[in-house]
């Protein structure tokens, strides 16, 4: 059968490249098309459209950007009827996604969303489009599946998140000495900075990320880089001898780290299946950070503390996002009942998206969704 997969951020590239994987595994003569990243494109198929070149993060940026995302959304509709695949699956970037879907709906094609609109954050109205416009939905997060069914009678399936096995699995067989391979000290304390993988992210994060690290002498600062992102462009903001920049090594940096800050986001999971403590932080653009605080329905930001519904990390925004704040923060997680609390709770969260008994099988329930 023929697959056309649509994901646009560095979260749905890893999520896709497990997809692609799982699909190939039911159906070996599986043609698959996507846009995504370089995750997706190892697991096979072909790429059409890398995310970093599609995705925007914030209102204002998306505004700015309207017509490069007009082109793209009329060349995904042409690459569709030129491709003319018997399903296209959706992953998460909603705001893109959902209109192809409706599109796509009207034209006659089977839809799959994987990895749900957030709309138990915001947009809530956007089940009237899932509704009509979804054939068929598989969520990652524990409380989803309820969700959808008690509040909007819509019956969704629950598939493990793929991060679950991927974090076990590395720590289990990964045999990669981190320490030499980087020329970093086996006596160094890390300290893991996660700025996240968009320039506009890196460019708010790492100023004052540097500043930070000037104030911890003992510990080594290690920034997970993304390959994607010319080394020149994280170097602008370093200025401190005490960080080191890595690339594509973030589960080596997470998995030998005493701490963490983190860019909210999937990191923030990661993170925490990672057993670290960390501190959350987010920055945006003053425009978009207006219209999220009147739209966003959410106590919480990061994932840990939404899915424990409760804060566990502690979460630094917007205007509080500074060094002294960050350095309060940093110091409870360094040592403590902070640092044993949210250890604790870690555990807790890895129990909630193990503890389901009916978990759906992806590739098998697609091809045979797609076969009956």
């Amino acid at each position: 059968m023929k697959y056309y997969i649509i994901s646009g951020e560095a979260s749905g590239d890893i999520h896709g490249s497990e997809l692609i994987l799982e699909l190939k595994k039911y159906d070996k003569s599986a043609q698959i098309r996507f846009w995504g990243g370089d995750k997706m494109k190892s697991a096979g198929g072909k790429l059409i459209k890398h995310y970093k070149k599609i995705s925007f993060m914030g209102f204002w940026e998306v505004f700015i950007n309207l017509p490069k995302i007009i082109n793209n959304l009329a060349f995904c509709k042409k690459d569709i009827k030129i491709f003319n695949p018997d399903v296209i699956i959706y992953i998460d970037y909603p705001g893109f996604n959902l209109r192809i879907a409706k599109w796509a709906k009207n034209n006659n094609y089977t839809n799959i969303y994987y990895i749900s609109p957030q709309i138990w954050a915001w947009k809530e109205s956007r089940i009237k489009i899932i509704k009509s416009c979804i054939d068929k939905m598989f969520v990652i997060l524990p409380f989803e599946k309820e969700y959808y069914k008690v509040k909007h009678n819509y019956n969704v399936s629950y598939v493990k998140n793929s991060l679950i096995d991927k974090i076990k699995k590395f720590k289990e067989f990964n045999k990669n000495d981190f320490f030499k391979k980087n020329k970093i000290n086996y006596n160094s304390k890390i300290i893991a900075l996660l700025p996240g993988s968009r320039k506009q992210e890196i460019k708010k994060m790492l100023p004052t990320f540097d500043k930070i690290s000037r104030n911890y002498s003992k510990y080594l600062f290690v920034i997970a880089g993304v390959k994607e992102i010319d080394k020149k462009f994280y170097l602008k903001f370093i200025i401190n001898k005490n960080i080191k920049l890595v690339f594509d090594q973030t589960y080596d940096i997470l998995n030998n780290s005493f701490a963490a800050i983190v860019t909210s986001g999937t990191a923030t999971l990661e993170t925490a299946l990672f057993g670290v403590p960390q501190i959350v932080c987010y920055k945006s653009n003053p425009i978009s950070y207006f219209i999220a605080k009147k739209i966003i329905n959410l106590k919480y930001i990061s994932l840990v503390n939404i899915i424990m519904n409760k804060k566990v990390v502690e979460e630094i925004i917007q205007g509080d996002f500074n060094v002294n704040k960050i350095s309060n923060e940093i110091n409870k997680i360094l040592d403590g009942k902070r640092r044993a609390n949210q250890i604790e709770n870690y555990k807790k969260i890895e129990k909630k998206f193990t503890d389901e008994e009916h978990l759906a099988n992806l590739g098998k329930d697609i091809v045979d969704f797609l076969k009956n």
